[in-house]
């Protein structure tokens, strides 16, 4: 596993963004090609003459010509749209988007799709997109209904609260306290779980807790760490984050049921690219504070 080094400070505004000069991702038949630039300064190698027989998946992206990803676009330095320039950025946008390239398909061809995180198996299992990259952790349950390649990262659920909240310290302390997450979210379950003295609300996207949040609406906002760290960056005269992680979360890359090809093309990539995973999380985490390590995939 390969650790990536990271600067202290959870300003993710003050990282400096780094370019991705990254060769083709060592992945079965896949050859270099030219480089293609992203709107935000990231560079992959799209690869060429790429061929993946079994995969369904593959088969659908070759007769369309495009690349449909499901991401979410309301967590920053993870999955973010900007509304005013509509340029996309974050570490999961730029794993799909190094997926896409080594597939053989440059920005042009990736059609982003915003899905709300009760929906996300339902939109690979009606073939909606081709595969899932936003914060998506890897449970029994979902293994049921799709495939995971991965897991691309680990973290852990957190909380976070207003910035002059000193009664929240840790997941013992939300006794009467209202915390909201995303509907269908692993984390507001948990808190449901093990925690039943804590209220528990919940919306389609974490942007709307945080809203509730600084509205006084809520006490606290539960989900994974990585996710939290990136709101209170953007706002650390509102909103912290408070106490350690209390569970582990595996992001991995949801794909339609059955589709070995792609979920072993996806693992030989994460697999193979450490240099670039690093450049990835250096260049859109690497302020977070955080210290994490590449994980090996299942």
């Amino acid at each position: 596993m390969r650790k990536s080094r990271i600067i202290s400070g959870i300003g993710l505004t003050a990282a400096a963004l780094l370019a991705l000069t990254a060769c083709n991702s060592g992945t079965p038949g896949a050859e270099p090609g030219a480089s293609e630039g992203t709107e935000d300064g990231a560079w992959f190698e799209v690869a060429t003459d790429v061929t993946l027989e079994g995969s369904p998946t593959f088969d659908t992206i070759s007769e369309s010509g495009k690349v449909r990803v499901g991401v979410k676009e309301d967590q920053p330095g993870l999955g973010y749209l900007d509304q005013a320039t509509g340029e996309r950025s974050g570490f999961d946008v730029d794993i799909a988007r190094w997926i896409a390239a080594s597939l053989g398909y440059d920005e042009d061809a990736i059609e982003f799709t915003p899905i709300p995180s009760a929906n996300r198996e339902q939109a690979i299992v009606n073939g909606d997109i081709d595969y899932y990259v936003g914060t998506y952790s890897i449970t029994d349950d979902r293994k049921e209904l799709i495939d995971f390649a991965g897991p691309y990262f680990v973290t852990g659920q957190g909380l976070l609260v207003a910035a002059d909240d000193e009664e929240i310290t840790g997941p013992d302390t939300l006794d009467g306290k209202t915390v909201c997450s995303a509907t269908g979210s692993t984390s507001i379950q948990r808190i449901k779980d093990e925690h039943p003295e804590a209220k528990t609300t919940e919306f389609d996207t974490y942007s709307q807790c945080v809203e509730q949040l600084k509205a006084g609406q809520v006490d606290a906002i539960t989900t994974d760490q990585a996710i939290l760290i990136g709101y209170a960056a953007q706002d650390p005269d509102n909103l912290k984050v408070v106490g350690d992680v209390f569970s582990e979360e595996r992001y991995g890359v949801g794909i339609q049921k059955g589709d070995t090809a792609l979920v072993d093309f996806v693992n030989t990539m994460f697999t193979d690219g450490g240099d670039i995973w690093s450049a990835i999380f250096e260049k859109n985490l690497g302020s977070s504070g955080i210290e994490v390590e590449q994980p090996a995939v299942d």
